[in-house]
């Protein structure tokens, strides 16, 4: 929609199709875990109504994209039907990977990818029944928090000792592990599932390899997420962990662009190819991918990878590269996630710890390279700006180091200076 959006807005004449076996339209997927959790009604996940459609001008085919013919400029629907393009964007998304363990079949051993799936975990939560969630990443908390909120007695099984461990460090993972237990769900560490058991294809328990077995109504599932690539891989086209793409959106066939999660992107922070599965760095792949379709001929520049989210009740920042290492409980990366934040810095790292405020930085050289900023977000704005510009801090960095106490007062000062800078030489 964001590339139809920046088609039109460049091309009025432009015969815009857009081919989907998505049922329900245009709605944010980050906004399901509300829906899950009951905070919001499902009317408010849509950000584009019909009538928006109809006056974007753009044609709606709802069917499945079975081949991609790039040589003759085709594509070949699930229907048999044929449609030709001069322009083509794959904007395929991503899929939750299905867990592998015997009784992965099973009714009862759910997702939440989608709306469907919402719908079905909202029909299957109620109270004095109980669920038990298996991975890792945001996906996973929803989930944990979502089952809880609707009164559930919720087991939270992970593989590894802490929560999220390749993006937060410990005592994040331990601060948000803590508010899960005050709100009652039980957490069980170095614990995974053999097989899901049930009785005439119905779940009705767990059995972990030490020989336990736990009842359970409902088993969740969010061990990450992939690039849907079918089409891509059929068609030849250059993939890695997702489609390759260049500065412009382009793949490595003629008149093919890519955005969103199936995109795999040059970061200029990093100077590698990432995958980001956000739904900000979507809009914008999105407008960049249809601006250039349109013949705009923008280099895209990929801006630092950012979230706000909510771990535990507590509002969490996470910006440029904070972690590192693997996460037993995640396959792939997690939905609300991006490569970007992983990647090696040779950073040290600095907090500011409180009750439930918490600030990590991570400094390499002379720049701050990644922020977690957990509760108070008064932080998360300037934090931004500066990794975003790579601002040069060496006129502090010594400051910081001898003084952790005094750290944030010397950057918010430095911060101050820096901003009337840039805005000087902005406005010149």
């Amino acid at each position: 929609m964001s590339a139809a959006e920046a088609i039109r807005g460049r091309d009025a004449a432009a015969a815009i199709s857009i081919v989907s076996d998505e049922s329900h339209g245009l709605y944010s997927r980050p906004g399901l875990a509300y829906l899950l959790r009951g905070d919001i009604p499902e009317k408010q996940l849509f950000s584009r109504t019909p009538d928006d459609v109809r006056q974007l001008r753009a044609a709606t085919i709802h069917a499945r994209a079975e081949q991609l013919r790039p040589a003759q400029h085709q594509v070949v629907l699930a229907n048999g039907q044929t449609l030709t393009y001069d322009r083509l964007l794959l904007a395929t998304g991503s899929s939750a990977v299905p867990p592998d363990f015997p009784g992965a079949n099973l009714h009862g051993v759910l997702k939440l990818d989608n709306l469907d799936d919402t719908r079905v975990l909202m029909k299957a939560a109620g109270r004095n029944k109980t669920a038990i969630v298996i991975g890792g990443g945001i996906t996973a908390l929803e989930l944990v928090e979502g089952l809880r909120a609707r009164g559930m007695r919720v087991h939270y099984f992970m593989r590894g000792d802490r929560f999220w461990a390749n993006v937060l460090d410990e005592a994040e993972s331990r601060l948000i592990e803590e508010r899960l237990c005050d709100e009652g769900v039980i957490i069980h560490t170095r614990t995974q599932i053999k097989q899901a058991v049930g009785k005439r294809d119905k779940l009705t328990a767990v059995e972990t390899p030490s020989g336990e077995t736990l009842k359970c109504d409902v088993l969740a599932v969010a061990i990450g997420v992939k690039p849907r690539l079918e089409l891509a891989q059929m068609a030849g086209l250059k993939i890695d962990r997702g489609l390759l793409v260049d500065e412009y959106l382009r793949t490595s066939a003629p008149d093919v662009y890519a955005a969103g999660d199936v995109a795999q992107v040059y970061d200029p922070h990093s100077g590698r190819a990432v995958l980001d599965v956000l739904w900000s760095t979507a809009l914008e792949q999105g407008r960049a991918a249809g601006l250039n379709m349109a013949g705009a001929q923008q280099p895209y520049i990929k801006q630092v990878a950012m979230n706000v989210t909510q771990l535990a009740g507590l509002v969490t920042t996470i910006i440029g590269a904070v972690g590192g290492g693997q996460d037993e409980d995640l396959l792939t990366i997690s939905r609300g996630d991006s490569e970007a934040w992983r990647l090696p810095t040779g950073a040290w790292v600095l907090t500011d710890q409180h009750a439930v405020n918490r600030l990590r930085l991570l400094v390499s050289d002379c720049a701050i390279v990644g922020a977690v900023v957990i509760g108070d977000q008064g932080w998360s704005q300037p934090l931004h700006r500066l990794i975003a510009a790579k601002a040069d801090i060496c006129s502090i960095r010594a400051q910081l180091e001898a003084d952790p106490a005094q750290a944030l007062t010397q950057l918010s000062n430095f911060y101050q200076h820096w901003e009337q800078s840039h805005r000087a030489s902005t406005n010149v």
